[in-house]
């Protein structure tokens, strides 16, 4: 799945959708959801500049969905500024397309959590907390299979 963007001329350099995926906090997975439904859930994650790590419980609509089709979207807003003056919102985002992968082995699941506790728990030593969830916890591994960045026109003009 290639497609061009339309509006090609907001559309961001690798190195700032990089940048946007490495410094958001939050993301929305959409998946392959119940009764031909997509379905999407907010999430926190870690890019480590491959690939994306997500932490989720072992059950739930989004591990079913997955199971059943791995591939997904996951946006990242890094700015949605509205200016009512103009009708508009400022923003600027990325949007990847790739595969979930569930990951088994304990020490890429250690590894995988010491990165995303890096990201949102920094200062801390996460290895209790990890050794308190490593059996239940479910970690995912997104490979990119590609990624776009985009931004209002407004804010290719500045």
């Amino acid at each position: 799945m290639e497609r061009k963007m339309r509006r090609f001329k907001q559309e961001l350099s690798a190195d700032e959708t990089e940048r946007i995926l490495r410094k958001g906090r939050e993301c929305t997975i959409a998946v392959d959801g119940d009764d031909d439904y997509p379905y999407a859930v907010p999430i926190n994650y870690v890019y480590d500049g491959q690939r994306i790590y997500l932490h989720s419980a072992s059950q739930g609509h989004k591990i079913d969905a997955l199971r059943r089709n791995p591939k997904l979207s996951l946006c990242v807003i890094e700015k949605g500024d509205i200016i009512p003056e103009e009708f508009t919102t400022y923003f600027r985002s990325v949007i990847v397309f790739g595969i979930a992968r569930f990951v088994a082995a304990e020490t890429e699941k250690r590894n995988a959590l010491r990165k995303l506790c890096e990201k949102y728990c920094m200062g801390l030593d996460p290895t209790d907390e990890i050794d308190k969830f490593i059996k239940t916890v479910n970690i995912i591994e997104i490979t990119i299979d590609r990624m776009t960045g985009k931004q209002a026109i407004e804010l290719t003009r500045q």
